[in-house]
C-alpha cells in the first residue's frame, strides 16, 4: 500500500508527531511505500534544525531526518504555515529579506499542491493531529 502522511502538530506540543513518525516507520518496515510526508499547520515546526531538546529527551526532528535519509522520503513543509511560524529555507530567506535559515536539510518547503498530489498518488492519506 502507498501512504501519504500529513502531520499537523508540532514536535513537542502534541503526541501527533510521535504517532506519525512511528506509523511511518512501521509502514516502511512492513514493506509499504510512503509517497510523501507533508507537514502542515504547527507540524512545520518538526523541520527546524535549531530544535535542541535535552539530552535525555527524544530529538523528533532528527528522528524524522534519519528516517527520511534511510528511506529517501520526500519531507515537505507547507510554505504558508512555515512563513507564519518562522521556518525558513534559502529561497524564503532571500524572498523575505531574512538573515538566516533554520530548516533541516532533509525537509523542503513547498505549497499545498504537494499535499494534493500526495493524496492523489497514494492509496491512503493518513492525518495526524487536528
Amino acid at each position: 500500500m502507498k501512504f501519504a502522511i500529513q502531520v499537523n502538530e508540532g514536535p513537542y506540543q502534541h503526541q501527533a508527531s510521535d504517532s506519525a513518525y512511528f506509523f511511518t516507520k512501521a509502514a516502511l518496515e512492513k514493506g509499504h511505500e510512503v509517497f510523501r510526508v507533508f507537514f502542515y499547520h504547527d507540524g512545520v515546526n518538526n523541520s527546524s534544525r535549531l530544535t535542541t531538546p535535552p539530552q535525555d529527551d527524544r530529538n523528533i526532528v532528527n528522528r524524522w531526518a534519519e528516517l527520511a535519509e534511510q528511506h529517501d522520503l520526500d519531507m515537505v513543509v507547507c510554505v504558508a504555515a512555515a512563513q507564519r511560524r518562522g521556518v525558513v529555507d534559502e529561497g524564503e530567506m532571500q524572498r523575505n529579506g531574512k538573515d538566516a535559515t533554520n530548516i533541516h536539510p532533509r525537509f523542503r518547503i513547498s505549497g499545498l499542491g504537494q499535499l494534493v498530489e500526495a493524496a492523489i498518488q497514494s492509496d491512503r492519506l493518513v492525518v495526524f493531529g487536528d
